[in-house]
């Protein structure tokens, strides 16, 4: 019998990467191989992104190159979010694609293949029901996606928050949580697997558990997985809503070594009107009084926070409210953004009249006082030690020498920095490193071979 062979490309966030080797996982269920190139596959997936517009362009780019290099016999599936939205302009913007295939039902692709596989189709073959069973429908499938010594978990699809800018409803549709058994298990799965760090992820973390009707659903859940996982050395939480970070997740964190001292806040703007007009928090006196008592419970807390500028009505006031709170804050990571206009958002009537001048020297003003301050944070790192997760080797260029390349707890992976460490310690060893060197994203240092193990947070001075 011929082998059956599936090429997916997946683009877009940590998220649709987990949906993306969740379809893997159901593929090889049904005898598909992995192809590292299309030419040798017998089914193309491109799970798109479709969240902002040069995520759009990103999408539909990868999927016009397969379908123009597509050979006779192949099937080519466009999935993910930017189908959920707009399946049909996809299809008829991309000749050659054969499958649509939304976010939502992403547990249907071999299903999908079957139909495509029975007869042939004139017209692309459209699999996007509006409901969600996500959660309830994984037909044991690990909602992991695994890289290396880390490895994100989903806990939850979806989001009920009504941010004006955001597609993300549109898209994922409300809040699922999964189940806390199902989590907990691939969680156990993960750790006998050797994962020394879990990553728990969803588009709203501190919402988990709202539509299960349960309180404190993420504060229980990361008590429970302390308990199920004591041998997984870090557990980290990405996307804590602003308002939502109750008084108990910080008393577990501060409480449980595993949980590392690093929140993820998107607080996306700092001007109360501007925040009204994103339908975002606008309650500036609760992010300074919880970030001071997050700080108080947590000394070691690295936080990450992103930002739009350039939003519809922000006057150059406004604008300098938010540096003016950066520079007050010093948040240890920041990432920022351009608006991007999405049709269909409930900020659709305020249009985009901020020119795109404008946001860019918006933007780079922003980043540079947010280096300085990176770099500066960086800098006091200097002679202390610190735990580093080892991730990969790389040679130096211009010479024969070799580093490391790795993380702290301070850094998640893929978006925030590293550590330049001399050598090459083994990969997925969590070692102390003596910080020798600071850029404005990324440390240098060297492995202290006779200090002891760290607990995940601590930081030693010289």
């Amino acid at each position: 019998m011929q082998e059956k062979r599936f090429h997916l490309v997946s683009l877009g966030c940590s998220k649709n990467t987990v949906d993306s080797q969740s379809m893997a996982q159901l593929l090889g269920r049904s005898g598909y191989q992995a192809s590292e190139t299309a030419e040798d596959a017998d089914v193309l997936i491109v799970n798109t992104c479709g969240f902002i517009g040069p995520a759009k362009d990103e999408s539909l780019k990868v999927l016009g190159e397969l379908a123009g290099a597509k050979h006779p016999g192949q099937i080519l599936i466009a999935a993910g979010c930017l189908t959920q939205r707009y399946g049909e302009e996809v299809a008829k913007s991309t000749p050659g694609i054969d499958g649509i295939l939304g976010t939502r039902r992403w547990m249907d692709i071999v299903e999908v293949i079957g139909q495509l596989r029975g007869k042939k189709h004139p017209q692309p073959v459209y699999h996007m029901p509006a409901a969600s069973t996500v959660g309830t429908d994984e037909d044991g499938v690990l909602r992991v996606a695994q890289n290396g010594p880390s490895a994100y978990l989903k806990i939850a699809d979806g989001c009920r928050r009504p941010c004006a800018f955001c597609a993300i409803p549109l898209i994922k549709g409300t809040l699922v949580s999964r189940p806390m058994d199902n989590i907990l298990q691939e969680a156990r799965t993960l750790q006998s697997q050797g994962v020394r760090e879990i990553i728990l992820i969803a588009q709203d973390s501190t919402d988990y558990g709202h539509d299960r009707g349960q309180r404190e659903g993420l504060a229980n859940l990361l008590e429970e997985m302390t308990r199920s996982v004591p041998d997984v050395d870090w557990i980290r939480i990405l996307y804590n809503f602003p308002g939502s970070v109750t008084d108990k997740q910080i008393a577990v964190m501060a409480t449980h070594p595993q949980l590392i001292p690093y929140l993820d806040i998107p607080l996306q703007h700092a001007h109360p009107q501007t925040l009204q007009r994103m339908r975002r928090p606008a309650n500036m006196e609760w992010v300074h009084k919880t970030i001071r008592k997050m700080r108080a419970a947590m000394p070691d807390l690295a936080i990450r926070t992103t930002f739009i500028v350039g939003y519809p009505g922000e006057t150059e006031e406004e604008f300098q409210t938010l540096l003016d709170f950066l520079d007050e804050m010093r948040f240890d990571r920041v990432g920022a953004f351009p608006f991007s206009f999405e049709p269909g958002t409930s900020s659709e009537p305020l249009g985009d009249p901020v020119p795109q001048e404008v946001k860019r020297e918006r933007l780079d003003r922003l980043m540079t006082l947010q280096q300085q301050i990176s770099l500066e944070n960086n800098q006091a790192l200097v002679g202390k030690t610190m735990d580093v997760l080892i991730e990969g080797h790389g040679a130096v260029e211009g010479s024969h020498d070799t580093i490391a390349l790795g993380r702290t707890y301070r850094d998640a992976p893929e978006i925030d920095g590293m550590v330049l460490v001399e050598g090459q310690p083994p990969i997925g060893e969590i070692l102390p490193v003596k910080i020798d060197g600071a850029l404005v994203y990324d440390l240098t240092g060297k492995v202290e071979i006779t200090h002891r193990i760290l607990l995940p947070g601590q930081i030693t001075s010289p």
